[in-house]
């Protein structure tokens, strides 16, 4: 396929253009992963899957809820398909099945529910406490942690990271949250889609970290790898503003680690709320 992104594109222009997929039959359609090293990001595949699906919907519903699952490591160098299955078109809920292949074989699996707006209740627990954006600390990540001959993926810009609990090299056994602000890097459109559709890619930017954080210093030759991964969407937002993004892993056992964070707007709104499951084997 013809590589949507233009040269001189910035970070999040290149993201914008990789998530316009390519018709190829009425439930068919082409992506391309974009350029990199490594193993394929998976929020990328997650957030064109979900691009896939909503190729196939009614103008009137939105996303609520998504489930996944990682089969195979993605690359970045083979266009991935997407197959949707139309299972449900109800008066008001929608549902949607995508699997993505790569080079023969299936290598994510996604089944996303979609409705209209309607009234009803309204009740939410309160933002846990965290310190402005603006006084938190600048993302590294795990890689103060790593082996040094072990390559280290660049950070994806598009997504600019604060955390409020920064990586302890000698963590206590029951360190096992983390808070951190986020927000894209750079101005979006208005169309709501694109604002769920990079909440979803962005949700699997260090979720996976939280489970690991009770074991920061066994991190050195580790293996992980996210196995499923979920997202509600409780209320409309914009992602181009501050979104606390407050996570926790309540169990780890058997090498997986489960994770669950919840995310706020900056006046304390719960938009959203997604979990994952990761396998870890750690050095």
């Amino acid at each position: 396929m013809t590589s949507p992104v233009r040269d001189g594109a910035t970070p999040l222009e290149t993201l914008l253009a990789l998530l316009v997929l390519e018709p190829l039959d009425r439930d068919l359609f082409l992506g391309d992963p974009g350029t990199g090293e490594g193993r394929l990001f998976g929020g990328m595949v997650a957030a064109q899957s979900l691009m896939a699906a909503s190729l196939t919907l009614p103008d009137d519903r939105s996303l609520h809820s998504l489930h996944s699952y990682f089969l195979r490591g993605g690359v970045h160098d083979a266009p991935i398909r997407f197959v949707v299955d139309r299972i449900r078109d109800g008066r008001t809920f929608t549902t949607r099945r995508v699997t993505a292949h790569q080079q023969g074989a299936a290598i994510f699996n996604m089944s996303a529910s979609f409705k209209t707006e309607e009234d009803g209740i309204e009740h939410q627990s309160p933002m846990p406490d965290a310190p402005p954006p603006e006084e938190a600390a600048e993302f590294v990540g795990m890689r103060q942690f790593r082996a040094p001959e072990r390559p280290i993926r660049a950070m994806d810009s598009i997504i600019e990271l604060r955390m409020c609990d920064p990586f302890d090299p000698d963590p206590s056994p029951d360190d096992l949250s983390q808070r951190m602000w986020m927000r894209i890097g750079g101005e979006l459109p208005d169309d709501p889609l694109i604002h769920t559709v990079l909440l979803v890619y962005a949700t699997d930017i260090s979720l996976m970290s939280t489970a690991v954080r009770p074991h920061v210093a066994r991190w050195k030759n580790s293996m992980t790898a996210s196995l499923d991964h979920s997202v509600w969407i409780h209320r409309p937002f914009r992602f181009d503003d501050w979104i606390l993004y407050a996570c926790e892993s309540p169990v780890g056992f058997a090498a997986r680690g489960l994770c669950i964070g919840a995310l706020f707007t900056r006046n304390g709104d719960r938009i959203a709320t997604a979990t994952q499951e990761a396998l870890i084997r750690l050095g």
